[in-house]
């Protein structure tokens, strides 16, 4: 069975909707991103510091920052992975809709469940992003806020 031109443009009309998720989603891995640069650049000031240091006193203070980056670091990468993750499966969630349509099978079992996938996807990295941001916060001295 063809289908019809109204099908098509039924199944782009519910395809806008992930598209525009996708958009807030690659916003959110670029503000991920720029969080793990400065976690990286911080991580360089303190090894350079700590190759450079002769005080012995200041060992323990710089070794305990690179640990705290370090487990900062794991939680953006996470956070990064789980929202690229996220993205893929919204992805599938679209070509999911469009091959229904082509092929006119009911695939909407295998979206929806791809479309709740996704969405868990996104609660883990806001939720990974949220820890790695009191961890930042803490870090920084600002335990009040």
């Amino acid at each position: 069975m063809e289908p019809h031109l109204t099908d098509i443009a039924r199944v782009i009309q519910l395809a806008v909707a992930p598209v525009f998720l996708l958009t807030a989603i690659a916003t959110l891995i670029s503000a991920m991103n720029t969080r793990l640069g400065r976690i990286v650049d911080r991580r360089r000031v303190i090894q350079t510091r700590l190759k450079e240091s002769s005080k012995e006193s200041d060992q323990p203070e710089s070794r305990s920052e690179l640990a705290k980056l370090a487990r900062r670091t794991r939680l953006v990468y996470y956070s990064i992975f789980c929202a690229v993750f996220a993205a893929l499966l919204v992805c599938l969630v679209v070509a999911g809709a469009f091959l229904g349509a082509l092929i006119a099978v009911n695939l909407s079992r295998m979206v929806a469940t791809l479309f709740i996938a996704a969405m868990l996807a996104i609660i883990a990295a806001l939720g990974l992003f949220l820890r790695e941001i009191y961890l930042a916060v803490r870090a920084a001295g600002h335990e009040h806020l």
